[in-house]
């Protein structure tokens, strides 16, 4: 370790479902770090062990105390080359790692990104739905005001627009929506990559009706057109 050639962060993307789904350059990064830096250590260990790698992992996620981020930077900046994963997917998208990756570069660290899998993206393309031009709008307001109030300012909205939901919030989602937006085409992605993934394609209302019918719905991707001229 060197103090005068700070280490590097690596922003890597792992398997939202299927563990095979994981890239060669990903591997090589993990296998070779210093720390992997993990949202659920126990998520991440099932991805280690499924590829033998065996390197120290740290928990690290929204509610990491600053103590433990500070810790992180100390470590790079001593030299250290420290991965950064989260449960699923690729992470700071509606997942933690942000304030690393800031204070990192405020730091003068490399970051570099390992590109991957990203559930919004898989969602996006196999929608139906055009996707040359879209928005990224992640999770919803949890309480109905405030997931009401931007809902409604995305109504003239004409680019297609994508969002994240629980399974718990689906249908009064869905139903805020086919109200808000009209019933206007749309997809629900499930289980994406997963044994039961399905895509429900049609307009809101049906895509409602049949997501009403279902008992376990797993993970969640809405994906709606925008405003047509």
């Amino acid at each position: 370790m060197n103090p005068a050639c700070p280490g590097t962060l690596y922003i890597v993307s792992t398997p939202i479902g299927n563990l095979k789904d994981i890239t060669l350059r990903a591997l090589e990064v993990l296998a070779s770090a210093d720390a992997i830096a993990c949202e659920d250590t126990r998520e991440t260990h099932k991805l280690l062990t499924r590829h033998s790698i065996r390197v120290p992992m740290i928990s690290y996620h929204d509610h990491s105390g600053q103590g433990r981020l500070l810790g992180l930077v100390e470590r790079l900046k001593e030299g250290e080359t420290i991965a950064l994963v989260t449960d699923n997917g690729t992470p700071l998208v509606s997942d933690p790692g942000f304030t690393l990756v800031r204070e990192a570069l405020q730091n003068g660290i490399r970051v570099e990104p390992v590109p991957g899998p990203s559930a919004s993206l898989a969602a996006l393309v196999g929608s139906g739905i055009p996707c040359e031009k879209f928005i990224f709008e992640g999770y919803l307001p949890q309480k109905e005001g405030g997931r009401r109030k931007m809902l409604e300012a995305l109504r003239e909205e004409k680019r297609t627009m994508v969002f994240y939901e629980s399974p718990h919030r689906i249908v009064k989602t869905l139903e805020a929506m086919a109200e808000i937006f009209g019933d206007r085409p749309a997809c629900l992605a499930r289980e994406i990559t997963k044994k039961y993934e399905e895509f429900l394609r049609g307009n809101l209302k049906y895509i409602l009706t049949e997501t009403a019918k279902r008992n376990k719905l797993g993970e969640l991707v809405i994906i709606v057109e925008g405003l047509r001229d």
